[in-house]
């Protein structure tokens, strides 16, 4: 792999498109007031949600962990604010499926009470990679790019992976998002370091922090916290802006060459991937022991007052950011989270922001027009010359509408990145990421089905084990006690009885005669008067 980086590459596919950046770069980055409650679903990532450890009543402090993770792929939740617990229930939660999560509702006392800190350690590079992937696991760090992947899974690339390259992600690509170029702008001294720590936990030879060419304000600043590291190993790449390449695998391509396998990862080629949001979050947790309880969210589009960044707290309510804002304006039409690209509509500004939260935007009628009415696919081919993953759209378009989901996976449907690049230029309008999205989502619900069908078989054949193994140890105790018994019961019984009887017959013949025994001795003088009998020749 080169050291320099001198010659980029380029990925198959993507677009040009209008940034609209400027809305929201014009003034610092601000904290957003603490809201009166919090609610903090307990699902904010990918893999498994973490289990409450509070209940209603409970006083919590800032930074103190509410939910646990659970499992290997799932990340904690801390409060974002002291205060009491008034909730813990299923809530509407911001997801494209509309569906509810478990989330503790905390009523926040305005005091901003942390719990008890951690002095940070001398030097991090002292700490073993296990004690720091355990850190940032308790921490509840996730990737902040919008993915959501727990962070320290991504720190563990295995025995079998050698990393030669760490990737710090600045490649905000989609339009009106600007978090991302405000955090290098105002913190890239966070970035910077929280990067040298995560290259400890995996080892890496070489750092690259890329950044689209439209940022120079947030490349000159990176540039010099590199410059006085002085470290020859560590560079700032600028890369060209094109939609989508803050996608991982597209700037692994542009930086590289190399293209991560399909259904593989990136540490399969000896790379490992982690966005500017997540350095600095890294950093914080590990020189300050901050978890997770706060992020830049970019507030824009034409239908709020005063578009701008704001660290805002996780659970905090949308309606309190559009109005610290300065509120809705008359063209307001839409309410989106995320970009125009892969974000999703929300019902209402009561739902709370979470970790994958980058951007609240509050498209205006004019900016965002309605979806139109889908007409039936030309076969224009349009799809495929601007699919980034050099995926077959059509085709996975036809299988999800008919709902063949084994054979949508021959085309690789799990190498969708959802970009939104094929529906952006399709003529007929066809939503294609919703088919997309709609086939996944059967596709894992199928598979969740069949492990639960086969768990409940493997149960099923376990019962029948057992009970077999319960009767043949039953038999096996019956035939130990009649081992050594006459074989015919019934014989034996006969046989006793009549022992019994003989015993009885023995027993009556050798006892005297009971009349003779009754009758009195004849004393002498009777004996003589008694008369003998006579025969009859004496007669």
């Amino acid at each position: 792999m080169a050291a320099r980086f001198d010659k980029l590459f380029h990925f198959h596919g993507g677009l040009h498109l209008p940034g609209h950046k400027d809305q929201s770069t014009a003034t610092p980055v601000v904290p957003a007031r603490v809201p009166s409650r919090l609610i903090l679903p307990l699902h904010q990532h990918i893999g498994q949600p973490a289990e409450a450890l509070v209940k209603p009543g409970d006083h919590v402090l800032k930074g103190q962990l509410i939910g646990r993770a659970e499992g290997y792929v799932s990340a904690g939740v801390h409060a974002s604010s002291s205060g009491r617990v008034v909730e813990v229930a299923e809530r509407p939660v911001p997801h494209p499926s509309g569906l509810t999560a478990l989330c503790v509702v905390i009523e926040t006392d305005g005091l901003e009470q942390w719990r008890e800190r951690d002095e940070p350690p001398t030097d991090y590079r002292t700490l073993d990679p296990s004690e720091l992937r355990n850190r940032i696991r308790d921490a509840g760090i996730v990737g902040l790019g919008g993915a959501g992947f727990p962070t320290f899974v991504k720190m563990n690339p295995g025995a079998g992976h050698a990393i030669e390259l760490l990737i710090i992600n600045g490649a905000e690509c989609e339009p009106y998002i600007t978090c991302d170029d405000m955090l290098m702008r105002e913190r890239p001294a966070d970035i910077v370091t929280g990067m040298t720590i995560l290259r400890h936990a995996v080892g890496a030879r070489e750092c690259v922090i890329a950044v689209e060419d439209n940022k120079p304000q947030a490349i000159a600043a990176l540039q010099r916290e590199v410059e006085a590291a002085g470290d020859p190993t560590v560079q700032v790449v600028t890369v060209p802006t094109r939609y989508p390449t803050g996608g991982e695998k597209q700037l692994i391509k542009v930086l590289t060459g190399r293209e991560v396998p399909s259904q593989g990862l990136p540490a399969d080629i000896g790379v490992v991937c982690h966005n500017v949001g997540t350095a600095a979050a890294v950093y914080r947790n590990v020189m300050d022991d901050q978890p997770l309880v706060s992020r830049f969210i970019t507030v824009t589009g034409g239908g709020v007052a005063q578009p701008r960044n704001l660290e805002v707290l996780i659970g905090t309510p949308i309606a309190d950011l559009v109005a610290q804002c300065g509120g809705y304006t008359d063209t307001a039409d839409r309410l989106i989270m995320g970009g125009p690209m892969m974000g999703f509509a929300l019902p209402d500004d009561a739902l709370p922001v979470i970790k994958t939260t980058n951007c609240i935007l509050v498209a205006a009628r004019a900016e965002l027009p309605a979806p139109r009415t889908a007409m039936p696919c030309i076969r224009c081919g349009e799809c495929v010359q601007v699919c980034p993953a050099n995926l077959l759209p059509q085709q996975l378009y036809w299988y999800a509408h008919a709902k063949d989901f084994d054979k949508i996976q021959d085309y690789h449907l799990f190498d969708c990145i959802e970009c939104g690049c094929c529906a952006q230029v399709c003529p007929s309008h066809i939503p294609l990421v919703q088919y997309y999205r709609f086939a996944k989502t059967e596709i894992w619900a199928q598979e969740r089905e069949r492990r639960h069908a086969d768990q409940a078989r493997r149960r099923h054949e376990f019962r029948l084990a057992r009970l077999e193994r319960d009767k043949q140890e039953r038999e096996q105790r019956l035939r130990e006690r009649r081992k050594g018994a006459p074989q015919d019961t019934k014989k034996a019984a006969i046989q006793a009885a009549l022992e019994r009887s003989k015993a009885k017959k023995a027993a009556a013949g050798n006892a005297p005669d009971a009349t003779a025994a009754a009758a009195p001795e004849p004393s002498g003088d009777a004996a003589e008067a008694t008369p003998k009998p006579q025969s009859k020749e004496n007669a």
